[in-house]
């Protein structure tokens, strides 16, 4: 028989020929999933294999009350629903819609479209309303990788599908719409528009603009700091006595951050929606995203995992900042896990049966006092503190995670006169001196595989981050009187290349490089503060 004959076969007796696929949740890159419908005689009802989990088996009597409550008629068949690829675990509601359609038009209830593939998300409630769902945004890039022709998906995810794609993507609030819009499709033989206007999230305004850090009156060497490390993507410790404006700071550090590009912010977007946090009708994340998770955070909630293998505040901060505020407390073996998702710029993670991972390419800003009563430091008080105690205070840090911050900033509660004082310098002002060294590091790492300083790979730092023979002296005057290791020598040159950046300046001199080797020394050796 050929092709086309049993095609129509298919057809006269109530089959799908269009695939009808939905999509696994598991991880950045989830898989794509075919729903089969089989009708046969038998005593009516439903029965499902493919490992669906609880929440997809229950799916069977939703969809059965909603396809009954929507006008349609369910068929009194022994219906078997069958989700390929069968050895994957298959979780969450965003089945019920392409459960919902593939028995629908294999109970002719609706014609078959024309398109090799559709893929339907989407929860269903027994009236036959369709609820927004959570990863659209990542099933939407798996689908298009596979050739996915059409996607049907809530109109609470409309915006956020629409943001990626230019045409094949229609929104519905009910399956009694599917009706309509199937014989629509089957007329036109075309895939929709979409509105090119859902697709940018936030609009220009910055939305953090209220958090400037012309706030933060007096220490301008702090907002020096902040400038340099937002500039290169440098990680940064603040340590100094409870009242001096830490937290202030850290929440500040972000409106110097300008709009992410398009590709940046569709990552950022596909965490948050698989984490379920985008709201409803947003379309895509523009601007770098602020993360501050407690120091009580379990080590899944800050690394990512759980039953439905979701991202942790590490993912979620992706191409934004990761805010841990009171450092030493956290517990040590989650603040040691930290340290290879800093340098790769995702995490892996391994669960019994289950593989998956994440993008991490966040910038850490740390903040804790200078020691544990938190007075080492502060005028007019007294610290009881034995110097045992105070390193063993720093020690809980640890030394490899301390080695990969490069800015550390001391701070000291200020006058009040100071803060009194008018206004400094805006965030505004900050940003587009940032923006332009941006533009610098895109251009030298056009051919790279990464974007900032602080990924510079050691042995690229010859070829990137030339010294001038003042600057190469005080490097090594700097090693041997500070002790530095080789790592901190590393991450002293790249923040000396963001230093000259923001200067315009194609050599490292001498003044970038003492000024990046300042920001560097506290915290190795010496753990004492000293106003």
């Amino acid at each position: 028989m050929e092709l086309k004959d049993e095609k129509k076969e298919l057809l006269e007796r109530g089959g799908s020929v269009v695939d009808v696929l939905s999509y696994i949740n598991h991880g950045f890159e989830g898989s794509i999933a075919k729903v089969e419908v089989d009708l046969r005689r038998g005593i009516p009802g439903m029965d499902m294999v493919g490992l669906p989990d609880n929440v997809v088996k229950e799916s069977r009597e939703r969809v059965r009350v909603a396809i009954k409550n929507s006008g349609y008629q369910f068929p009194k068949d022994r219906v078997l629903i069958n989700l390929v690829p069968a050895g994957e675990k298959k979780i969450g509601a965003a089945f019920d819609l392409s459960i919902c359609v593939a028995i629908l038009v294999a109970s002719n209830n609706l014609v078959a479209l024309p398109f090799n593939s559709c893929m339907f998300l989407g929860e269903l409630e027994l009236s036959g309303r369709v609820r927004g769902v959570h990863g659209v945004l990542g099933a939407m890039a798996s689908g298009l990788e596979g050739g996915v022709t059409l996607f049907v998906v809530p109109n609470d995810n409309l915006a956020e599908a629409q943001s990626v794609v230019s045409a094949g993507v229609i929104g519905i609030d009910h399956i009694n719409e599917l009706g309509a819009l199937f014989e629509q499709l089957v007329a036109s033989q075309e895939l929709p528009l979409c509105n090119s206007s859902v697709s940018g999230g936030a609009d220009s305004h910055h939305p953090r603009s209220f958090l400037d850090i012309a706030d933060i009156r007096g220490q301008e060497h702090l907002k020096r700091g902040l400038e340099i490390a937002v500039a290169g993507h440098h990680h940064v410790l603040l340590f100094g006595p409870p009242g001096s404006g830490k937290t202030m700071a850290a929440e500040r550090l972000i409106s110097l951050f300008p709009r992410l590009h398009k590709k940046e912010a569709v990552e950022v977007t596909r965490i948050h929606s698989i984490a379920g946090l985008l709201p409803a009708e947003q379309g895509l994340v523009s601007y770098p995203p602020l993360r501050m998770p407690h120091h009580t955070a379990s080590a899944e909630g800050l690394i990512g995992g759980g039953k439905e293998s979701l991202p942790g505040e590490i993912s979620l901060a992706h191409r934004g900042v990761l805010f841990l505020d009171e450092l030493p407390e956290f517990k040590r073996s989650i603040l040691q896990s930290l340290r290879e998702p800093m340098e790769r710029g995702r995490v892996d993670i391994a669960r019994a049966g289950n593989h998956y991972w994440y993008p991490a390419r966040f910038q850490l800003i740390a903040s804790m006092n200078p020691c544990k009563c938190g007075n080492l430091g502060k005028k007019d008080s007294v610290c009881m503190c034995h110097e045992s105690q105070v390193r063993g205070y720093w020690n809980r840090i640890g030394a490899p995670l301390l080695d990969r911050i490069d800015i550390r900033i001391p701070m000291e509660p200020v006058p009040p006169e100071t803060l009194l004082s008018p206004a400094g310098t805006s965030s505004k002002d900050i940003r587009k001196r940032v923006e332009k060294a941006f533009l610098i590091q895109e251009e030298r790492f056009r051919e790279e595989d990464f974007s900032w300083n602080n990924d510079i790979h050691p042995a690229k730092l010859e070829q990137f981050c030339p010294l001038s023979e003042q600057a190469r002296r005080g490097l090594i005057l700097g090693i041997q009187k500070f002790h530095l290791s080789s790592r901190a020598a590393h991450s002293i040159i790249r923040t000396a290349r963001t230093i000259a950046d923001l200067a315009g300046q194609g050599e490292i001199d001498e003044d970038s490089l003492f000024e990046a080797l300042e920001f560097r020394r506290y915290g190795d050796s010496d753990y004492f503060w000293e106003g």
